[in-house]
């Protein structure tokens, strides 16, 4: 009989301690569960969070002009632009006062080389002088790049480098020449001549 008594007492005990090892073992594998989704859910977030924060392409800063002597056929060594876009002078802008402008509608046919605001002069490619190159004060604070004070252009007429058929042209009050390395207009070249518009004002191309 008392050894009956005792296993009953037993079994309450037994099962007490194993429902309470089961619990514990529950409650062990619940905490680890939890924290195993705050890892991967605080790292994921990091890489876009990163990326955002790049910064644009397009928020570089405008590339310096360059101008640069090379060979152009019939002209010579020659300015050339960033492009290797032959570049011009008008006769009658002798000292670097800027008489092509838009309102005369010459910079439609004659784009001025532009520098950004707070540049002092363009930046000398292969066989150019960084002394002699400046820059005029166009209309509206439009500043152009000069070289031994010529203001510099392109022209509309020459569609790739090596070209000059703007050479020659009478038009909006002179005359449109290569400029050589040494500052000096190109003249007296085999290129042909336009004849000026009636007004003087078209580029008689």
């Amino acid at each position: 009989m008392t050894i009956l008594m005792n296993r009953l007492r037993g079994a309450p005990a037994r099962r007490l301690l194993y429902g309470g090892l089961v619990l514990g073992a529950v409650a062990t594998a619940a905490a680890c569960g939890s924290s195993s989704p705050k890892t991967s859910a605080s790292s994921s977030p990091k890489a876009p969070a990163s990326s955002s924060g790049a910064a644009s392409p397009g928020a570089a800063a405008p590339a310096s002009a360059t101008v640069s002597a090379t060979s152009v056929p019939g002209l010579g060594t020659v300015l050339v632009n960033g492009q290797g876009r032959t570049l011009y002078i008008l006769s009658s802008e002798k000292g670097g006062k800027v008489t092509c402008t838009a309102a005369s509608g010459c910079t439609k046919f004659w784009p001025p080389v532009e520098l950004s605001k707070g540049m002092m002069a363009a930046k000398a490619g292969n066989g150019v002088q960084q002394s002699m190159l400046g820059v005029a004060k166009g209309p509206n604070g439009v500043l152009y790049a000069t070289y031994n004070h010529w203001p510099l252009y392109t022209f509309s007429g020459d569609s790739a480098p090596g070209q000059a058929h703007g050479e020659g042209i009478h038009s909006f009050g002179g005359t449109w020449y290569a400029l050589s390395a040494s500052g000096s207009p190109v003249t007296g070249t085999s290129h042909p001549k336009s004849s000026p518009s009636s007004g003087g004002g078209g580029y008689g191309y």
